[in-house]
């Protein structure tokens, strides 16, 4: 087989993994840094219409939302496609999760330092529906930095679920965190085979 047509995403092998995680935490920039295509965005402008729904407090800068979901699509290697469906964060959008996450292989719960309350609900979802996931703690300028550890027993995450550190807006951070759901969505599928 030749190299042009191995990395041809029409005849790699592709799968679906879901970002999600609280509002703001960054999933729209951590799909757009990574998709080698134009990222489908569904986002809408923050505006007073949602006070009193939507929490601010923590983002005063924010000015958009993501209303449905983001889309991006990355080729690692010769022949695996990514596709990236990254999902709402405000708990009003939450009803569409499940069609997200349908197919998915695995998933990366993106999380804020500052705001780790906002992990839990993410969390609880994928454990609920066993779906694999690992946690990538988003480096934001001026953050407290803790031990993975440390974040891992905040978590109170079950043993053995990935934790790592990833920047958002860089490509490589990105693609390490999507290699590593990968691999580890591939070692919890061969573990329940074993069983």
């Amino acid at each position: 087989m030749d190299s042009a047509r191995s990395s041809d995403p029409r005849t790699a092998a592709s799968t679906k993994i879901v970002v999600a995680g609280g509002f703001g935490v960054g999933k729209t920039t951590l799909v757009g840094t990574v998709s080698e295509i134009m990222p489908l965005r569904t986002e809408a402008l923050v505006t007073n219409q949602s006070e009193g729904i939507d929490d601010l407090a923590a983002v005063p800068r924010k000015g958009t939302t993501t209303v449905a979901m983001d889309f991006g699509r990355i080729t690692l290697g010769e022949d695996l496609v990514l596709y990236l469906f990254g999902t709402p964060g405000q708990r009003r959008f939450w009803f569409m999760w499940d069609d997200l996450c349908l197919g998915a292989i695995g998933a990366i719960v993106l999380v804020d330092t500052e705001r780790l309350d906002e992990a839990f609900s993410p969390l609880d979802y994928f454990e609920q529906r066993g779906l694999p996931f690992i946690v990538a703690v988003n480096q934001f300028e001026d953050a407290a930095q803790y031990p993975l550890e440390d974040v891992a027993a905040a978590l109170a995450l079950s043993p053995g679920t990935p934790v790592i550190r990833i920047d958002a807006r860089r490509r490589e951070s990105v693609k390490q965190a999507l290699v590593r759901v990968t691999e580890f969505s591939l070692e919890q599928m061969g573990a329940a085979v074993g069983a």
